[in-house]
């Protein structure tokens, strides 16, 4: 088949796109240098497309399998550019969010954790890349207690329990605070503000 070697490109591209949910977050660091890398095949996948119309146009339009390719280009590129993340929310699959709390620190970098149905707990850290973390969790009155934490890429010991505490804030988006701890004897505490709690009614 012509142009063989564009089309098996951009199928390959448009499925890295659509499972970076279950990759990004095992790369750590180098997260960024391959959503530059994924950034610069767009970009030059685009320039790919605007060679195929001209010679289609050449061609008066004859050659089917250029045609393919240009509609499958322009498919993939369409897709990706709406849904930079992928057609399928992934994260929603993994159950409904009960609790959401963030943080977002130095250089705008953000940690979101998320308690979800069947005591499953996620946490993503964006900050020069993407690390995930992974376990369950156990809810005891106000305290959340973590266990069997997959940690990413450069993780060290995860948080052993949370404190829920409730807002002093005036902003009316924060409803608390999650104070994780390492340990009871632990001192440097970590929060995070509350943005969703379906977990205490």
């Amino acid at each position: 088949m012509k142009h063989k070697g564009l089309i098996i490109t951009t199928f390959i591209f448009f499925l890295i796109v659509n499972t970076s949910y279950y990759w990004e977050g095992k790369l750590g660091m180098l997260a960024f240098p391959a959503f530059l890398l994924l950034m610069i095949t767009y970009l030059v996948l685009a320039l790919a497309l605007i060679g195929q119309l001209y010679f289609a146009f050449r061609e008066k339009l004859k050659d089917r399998h250029r045609l393919f390719g240009i509609a499958l280009l322009i498919a993939v590129l369409l897709l990706t550019f709406l849904f930079p993340t992928g057609l399928i929310n992934f994260d929603r699959l993994e159950g409904e969010d009960l609790l959401v709390a963030e943080r977002e620190g130095v250089a705008n970098c953000m940690t979101t954790l998320k308690l979800k149905e069947h005591n499953k707990f996620i946490e993503r850290e964006v900050c020069f890349g993407v690390t995930e973390t992974k376990g369950h969790y156990e809810l005891k009155n106000d305290t959340i207690f973590f266990a069997n934490a997959s940690l990413g890429r450069d993780g060290s010991d995860y948080y052993k329990f949370a404190v829920i505490k409730p807002s002093n804030s005036n902003n009316g988006k924060i409803l608390g605070a999650l104070i994780r701890y390492k340990g009871i004897d632990d001192t440097s505490a970590n929060a995070l503000g509350i943005i969703k709690n379906d977990l205490i009614k």
